[in-house]
């Protein structure tokens, strides 16, 4: 495609000059004897006229090739690489994404990649133009060495001006763009805290505050237009004082007999018809600092580490796996250590009980429990294999989070069950709506299975949405089902419910739950009581209460503040 507009914009370059010789033959061979003999040959008009349509015929089709490869190559680039930026986020592990503003995410799928390309579009022209100057200087030579000169010294100012506009224009784009994600994290973060800053009343001071990246922005943007305000109208007037400068000289030659009318005519010609062409390079060169901010915010995204690689050990069991934890440490980043020393069991088709006051590791456990992140030491061990020794499909297939915070897409109930799995149809589905206590509230819906639940499920309560999401992890029946507090908005009734049925053969799963209310643990076959990430003591919920003081004070915290009331 790109060589369909290069080609397109070099054909449309050299039949500018071609024009320029046209008219300049038109002006020595018919203008002038036209006068001379005080009559007009109709042959010759008709010649005349034939010449311009035709080349103004080949002047379409290479305008139509350079617009249609240029379009086609930007908009093609710009789609593969926002597809390129969307993959290698999915890739990336969540530890990379917690370090990076969602709306800063957004900017780089979206004007950056946009900004990376915005110069393709013109450059097939540019380089077409190049050709054609080329092609312009050599037949200024042929014609008459002296007026060369002047487009000797015109187009290398041209390209000297591009260099020195892009060198101060750079830092400004770059500017530019930077804000530009600054705005765009800012403004989605409003949005999703939309509810916070209704409630609390500050409506005035969230608007303030993006007022001031809007205000950064557009001194930004006015920084860059004011600069490109000086550098355009001299970039304009440069091939208009070439053509003075030809006249003046070609009136000198043509009184020496040097040249003839219609060369000067052409010569002259050929430069007010340049300034246009040669304005392409300008587009390209002004866009360059834009496209460098943007194409180096892109590479930022395709270029970060920290990917977890996978192996090629494969589980193709159907019964509820054994998780192991053996010696684990965890810190985030450089950070303290926030796990210390943990090893405990999960038993095939058992349910494991992780409970521990506030930041003692739990929720850190269940993220390294289905490998969205990896231990700094110690091992996490399926079936007897280290987890990063399994293929990523493997592993999803045998575990499954329902995290603390339910995410719903905007979309029908099946979608967000079953998210157009292969071999995920409606029984399945209903199935496991089932096992999460939702089939009889989505039954209820005005179009069941076919309700759209809108933007992160607004039309439903937040036990609703908690069911939702465990029904899409149970519905391609995981092996290792990890509930991170995954049922804190529904009643206590409703949980004992959950978990009961996740307890059954039905659901063939081991289980390891997150759990704070003191009947969920109760319903586990094992406890594993974490302080300051480490794992204090482990065993039945009746033994616990009755040995250790600590996990007796925190699951009858409840009780205990209800009394004193």
């Amino acid at each position: 495609m790109f060589t369909i507009g290069v080609v397109g914009s070099s054909l449309f370059g050299l039949l500018i000059i071609a024009n320029s010789y046209v008219v300049g033959a038109v002006i020595g061979h018919v203008v002038v004897p036209a006068f001379t003999d005080h009559r007009v040959a109709t042959g010759s008009l008709a010649l005349v006229a034939a010449a311009f349509l035709g080349i103004s015929a080949l002047r379409v089709a290479g305008v139509f090739g350079r617009r249609l490869g240029a379009g086609f190559m930007q908009f093609r680039l710009q789609a593969r690489y926002r597809r390129a930026v969307t993959r290698r986020y999915l890739s990336l592990p969540p530890s990379w994404h917690q370090k990076h503003a969602t709306g800063t995410l957004l900017s780089n799928a979206n004007s950056d990649v946009e900004a990376a390309f915005v110069p393709i579009a013109p450059l097939p022209f540019a380089v077409g133009t190049i050709i054609m100057v080329f092609a312009a200087v050599l037949i200024l030579f042929l014609t008459d060495w002296v007026l060369a000169l002047v487009g000797v010294a015109l187009f290398p100012t041209l390209f000297g001006l591009n260099v020195i506009y892009s060198r101060y224009m750079s830092p400004r784009q770059i500017r530019a763009q930077q804000m530009r994600a600054k705005v765009s994290a800012v403004a989605h973060e409003s949005f999703d805290g939309a509810l916070v800053v209704k409630t609390m009343g500050r409506e005035e001071d969230e608007s303030q505050r993006f007022a001031v990246f809007v205000t950064e922005l557009r001194d930004a943007l006015i920084s860059v237009g004011r600069l490109r305000g000086l550098f355009d109208p001299v970039m304009d007037s440069l091939p208009s004082v070439g053509t003075l400068a030809v006249l003046l000289l070609g009136a000198w030659r043509l009184e020496s007999g040097a040249i003839s009318v219609g060369e000067l005519v052409t010569v002259s010609f050929l430069f007010t018809v340049l300034a246009f062409p040669v304005r392409a390079i300008g587009w390209v060169v002004a866009e360059l600092p834009r496209s460098v901010a943007g194409w180096e915010r892109v590479q930022a995204v395709l270029t970060a580490t920290g990917d977890l690689a996978y192996g090629n050990v494969a589980l193709d069991r159907k019964v509820p796996a054994t998780l192991t934890f053996e010696h684990v440490d965890f810190s985030y980043g450089d950070g303290p250590l926030v796990l210390h020393d943990v090893t405990f069991d999960v038993p095939a088709g058992r349910t494991v009980a992780l409970v521990g006051p506030t930041g003692s590791g739990k929720s850190t456990i269940a993220a390294l429990a289905i490998r969205l992140v990896d231990p700094d030491s110690g091992r996490i061990v399926l079936d007897d294999v280290p987890v990063h020794d399994l293929t990523a499909a493997s592993l999803a297939r045998t575990t499954a989070l329902v995290p603390q915070i339910p995410f719903v897409f905007d979309d029908t109930v099946r979608s967000n069950v079953t998210l157009d799995r292969d071999g995920l149809g409606d029984e399945e589905a209903w199935s496991a709506l089932r096992l999460a206590q939702a089939d009889r509230f989505v039954e209820k819906l005005p179009e069941g299975l076919d309700t759209a639940v809108g933007e992160r499920g607004t039309s439903l309560s937040g036990g609703q949405r908690q069911r939702i999401t465990l029904a899409r992890a149970l519905a391609d029946h995981p092996r290792l089902l990890v509930l991170d507090d995954a049922t804190s908005a529904v009643d206590p009734r409703v949980e004992a419910a959950i978990l009961s049925s996740l307890r059954s053969a039905g659901a063939g799963a081991s289980i390891l739950v997150v759990a704070y209310r003191r009947a969920t643990i109760a319903l586990a076959d094992q406890v594993v009581y974490l302080e300051q990430g480490k794992v204090v003591a482990t065993g039945t919920h009746a033994g616990l209460l009755a040995t250790n003081q600590g996990y007796a004070d925190l699951v009858t915290a409840y009780e205990k503040a209800e009394q004193n009331a």
